[in-house]
Parts: structure tokens; sequence; C-alpha cells
């Protein structure tokens, strides 16, 4: 396996640290080499906010993503702020909420419903962190099913163990659902 490198961003109160840390913990319980780091306006709650990380099965040289692989954005200032650091050939998670988009070409580009669907579907807006995760296993499929729920399972709060698990889920549903509704690329 070669070295894929991941930003999530989107505002702070998301849950993108803590989404970070848990695709981290997945691949570092199927046995990868792994990186994480986060950054987030001196605002917090409301504020930019990314998590970043880095998943090999060989040594990592550099600690920081410089081009991400994929790049997950939920909301409209962190993709303006980030697509451009999207490599070529690389996948876009972008919430549908976002509404400017580029006209790149070069990237497999999904606008999927996360927010809505954790507001929605679940009745719980901060469960979209994981809802994303869910999204970004079903089209990279980067770390082991069974890892990445045995790491939501650890770090999520007591008693929330089985909303979360439903969150995944419908991660996971939304690219069964939403696969071939790209828009742009090939996907």
């Amino acid at each position: 396996m070669g070295q894929q490198e991941f930003r999530l961003s989107g505002s702070g109160g998301q849950g993108l640290i803590l989404a970070g840390i848990i695709l981290a913990e997945a691949a570092l319980l199927d046995g990868k080499n792994v990186v994480q780091s986060q950054s987030y306006g001196p605002e917090a709650r409301g504020g930019a906010s990314k998590a970043e990380v880095i998943i090999s099965g060989n040594e990592i040289n550099y600690p920081k993503v410089r081009h991400c692989d994929v790049l997950l954005a939920l909301t409209q200032v962190a993709y303006d702020k980030y697509i451009d650091f999207l490599r070529e050939g690389g996948t876009l998670i972008l919430d549908s909420s976002v509404e400017n988009k580029s006209n790149r070409k070069d990237i497999k580009a999904y606008s999927v419903p996360i927010l809505k669907t954790a507001k929605e579907n679940l009745k719980k807006p901060m469960v979209a962190n994981i809802v994303a995760l869910g999204s970004i296993y079903e089209l990279t499929k980067i770390v082991n099913k069974d890892s990445l729920e045995k790491a939501v399972l650890n770090r999520v709060p007591r008693g929330t163990e089985e909303l979360n698990k439903k969150a995944l889920e419908e991660g996971f549903n939304l690219i069964k659902n939403h696969k071939e509704e790209c828009y742009e690329g090939k996907c």
C-alpha cells in the first residue's frame, strides 16, 4: 500500500478533529503507519477547522499533508480554502450544502448530504463527523471496516455507541446511494 493523505475540513464544532483521530486509530488497528494532525481557528466553534491524516504501509517521512488524495469539505469556506491542495486524480467529498464549486476536471468529486443526513435522518447534527467517516470509508476502503467501527466505538462518548454505529452506516449508504451523482471528472 502506498501513502494516502486525507484532509477533513469544515468548521469548529463539527467534530472533524475527532473524525481524524478515529480514522488514524482505525489505520493503527490495521497495522499501518499513521500521522494525524489538526488545526482550528482561534474562535473554535464556528471557525475554520481541519484534521489531517496520513496513512501508509511504509515509513512516513514528512508529517504534514501537502497535497491530499482525499479532501472532505463540509462548508463553503473549507472548500474554497483547500480545493487547490487536492492532488490531480484525488477524491473530493463535498457536503451538498456547498454550492459554489470549481471547474476542476482532474478529480473525482461527490456531493453528498452529510450534514442533512445527520440532522434529519439521525436527529443529531453532532454525528455528521461519523457520517462523513462512513462516506470516506465507502469511497476509499483505506481501513478495514471492522477497525473503523471499533475505533468509532473506542472514541465516542459512552451511551452514544448505537447512535454512532447508525451514523457510520448512514455514511456507508450515502456513497452507495449517491456514488453515481458525481459532479466533476469521471467517477
